[in-house]
């Protein structure tokens, strides 16, 4: 054989995959570098790389009441967010694992929502919400006329609708997570601490539970990302209104970006949501590496 041909086959995994580091290196990191370098220009339809500015559009970001508020729905809708699909998720893992009838059916339900877009998940939890169309007609129709809900139409309770929205499509992602962990964990391990004496709750709250550390904290890192960059839930469900009162960062940066010519100010914003992506997901890689078995 050929020395070029030893070298080709030496590197063929690494020509394979080549054109594709390539793509992602330019596709990827090359537009976050250049979005960087728009968020310090004056940058307003078209970029305009000469009009540097250093630090005037983040001075004028959080300066903004629009972004103000965005932050504070985000905080809002995050924790929520997190919180109740990994409480929901745990939950319906763990009723599952107690091998109840028609397993398969169940998970199937629980799952459905995953398989569906964020647009459609808003669009119909808007019709739900609606007051001319969804719960509150319903229940009125019936003869309910007392009964009110629109908290949509609400600025102080629209951002929950959101949540509620979110929830019910995650909260089957999660629970896929926590009974694949489930179902990992050693039988000997429960079997031993039943013979120790522990009841059913013992052994979930210390022993079961704690084996799940791994898949908690993946489930935490998998929505925190889903929060930071939630857009079309947000644009199907309210379209960021009643006013902005369902703003989140992402609607704030796609809005001042393309629909206001603020590119640079979009810019600004969309390196704050990076930087707290990167915040959230930096330490978890880390961890993880540092548990990786060395060989």
């Amino acid at each position: 054989m050929s020395t070029r041909s030893r070298w080709f086959e030496q590197h063929m995994s690494q020509l394979a995959l080549g054109p594709s580091l390539v793509l992602i290196t330019i596709g990827v990191y090359g537009f976050i570098a250049f979005t960087t370098v728009l968020s310090f220009t004056g940058s307003k339809m078209l970029p305009k790389l000469s009009s540097f500015v250093g630090f005037l559009q983040y001075e004028r970001l959080w300066a903004n009441p629009r972004w103000l508020v965005a932050v504070e729905n985000f905080f809002v809708f995050s924790i929520l967010y997190v919180a109740l699909t990994t409480v929901l998720g745990l939950g319906l893992a763990i009723l599952l694992d107690q091998r109840v009838r028609a397993e398969g059916f169940l998970r199937s339900i629980y799952l459905y929502p995953m398989s569906i877009s964020f647009i459609v998940t808003g669009v119909a939890w808007q019709w739900l919400m609606s007051p001319e169309l969804g719960l509150e007609r319903a229940l009125r129709t019936w003869g309910w006329e007392g009964f009110r809900f629109n908290w949509i139409k609400d600025e102080r309770m629209a951002i929950y609708c959101v949540v509620i929205a979110g929830v019910w499509q995650a909260s089957g992602f999660v629970m896929a997570l926590f009974l694949a962990a489930l179902r990992g964990i050693n039988a000997e391990i429960i079997s031993a601490a039943r013979i120790d004496g522990a009841g059913g709750l013992q052994i979930h709250r210390h022993v079961i539970i704690p084996a799940l550390r791994p898949a908690l904290l993946t489930a935490f890192v998998v929505q925190a990302h889903l929060a930071i960059k939630s857009y079309d839930l947000v644009i199907a469900l309210t379209r960021g209104g009643p006013g902005y009162a369902t703003e989140l960062p992402s609607t704030f940066m796609y809005g001042f970006t393309f629909s206001r010519n603020e590119m640079a100010l979009g810019s600004a914003s969309a390196v704050v949501m990076l930087c707290t992506l990167a915040a959230i997901v930096i330490p978890y890689l880390v961890s993880e590496l540092k548990h990786e078995p060395r060989h």
